[in-house]
């Protein structure tokens, strides 16, 4: 009797949990089968948009290369890719030193600096938009990708310097001794020793960095002026804001082709990103 009655109670949970995991999956999937069909329905508004078009057609793909009405989506995607893959690269540098850095060595400060970058994760970076403009314009660096990469990159190291210092802190510092028994400098274990032992990690520190500029539109609509330079938050964002040609369809096949980037760097990065977060989350 006990044993039916845990059996039943088993039951119950597991119809919860998949029930609750459909439920999930439909708020997720929906938005964007209805983000897909608006992109090929004919017509430039929402209004007759259907999730399964009528009449498809590749039209609003078509409009986004043909650098019409200062269309420059081509132009947008190349810049968006060049600060998001720079973004990471930076990051995973910067962070990766930083994070063996504290880390590994017991230096005046070090406290104090882990405290800062506490602090500096709860100030978000739109806070100091004013001061950005003003410098961007004192250096003569309005429609700079490079001053963006920087901003990107200093916005990232607090967060993830956490992060990947968690993980160092998890690896045994007897690997480290026995390295130094045997000769090895403090960068070579750092090279050879931490970074091949940290991969999961660093996954996911790649993933922040090449994501977060492609979902930015403060920063780079504060910076970037001139529609050649903008960036595809800032170009599709003004699809839908131009009083005399707004085009909600155009802007549902941009943002689909948005997607195509992230989701190759996420499966390229999955094994390591999923076992480096569960990582970060139990060891930090």
């Amino acid at each position: 009797m006990k044993q039916s009655s845990l059996k039943k109670q088993r039951i119950v949970r597991l119809t919860l949990s998949y029930l609750l995991l459909i439920l999930v999956v439909v708020i997720i999937i929906y938005p964007l089968l209805w983000t897909i069909g608006a992109s090929f329905n004919p017509g430039n508004s929402l209004v007759s948009t259907r999730m399964i078009p009528e009449n498809p057609t590749f039209g609003h793909f078509i409009k986004l290369f043909s650098g019409e009405n200062e269309l420059y989506y081509g132009q947008w995607h190349l810049n968006s890719l060049k600060i998001s893959v720079f973004t990471m690269l930076f990051s995973l540098v910067f962070v990766s030193m930083t994070a063996y850095s504290f880390s590994r060595f017991r230096f005046s400060g070090r406290k104090n600096g882990l405290m800062l970058f506490l602090l500096l994760q709860m100030i978000p970076q739109f806070s100091a938009l004013i001061a950005i403009f003003v410098l961007a314009q004192m250096l003569g660096l309005i429609n700079s990708h490079w001053l963006l990469i920087l901003i990107y990159v200093g916005g990232q190291i607090p967060m993830n310097t956490y992060l990947l210092k968690g993980y160092f802190d998890s690896i045994p510092i007897d690997l480290d001794e026995s390295a130094k028994i045997d000769g090895a400098s403090n960068t070579r274990i750092f090279l050879q020793i931490l970074i091949p032992l940290s991969r999961p990690m660093l996954a996911v520190v790649a993933m922040n960095g090449f994501t977060g500029p492609l979902g930015d539109f403060a920063l780079s609509s504060v910076l970037l002026r001139d529609p050649s330079y903008y960036t595809l938050p800032i170009g599709l964002y003004k699809l839908v804001t131009d009083k005399m040609g707004a085009s909600y369809t155009t802007f549902a096949a941009g943002a689909i082709l948005i997607s195509i980037p992230i989701a190759l760097v996420f499966i390229a990065l999955q094994k390591h990103f999923v076992s480096g977060l569960t990582a970060g989350g139990t060891k930090g």
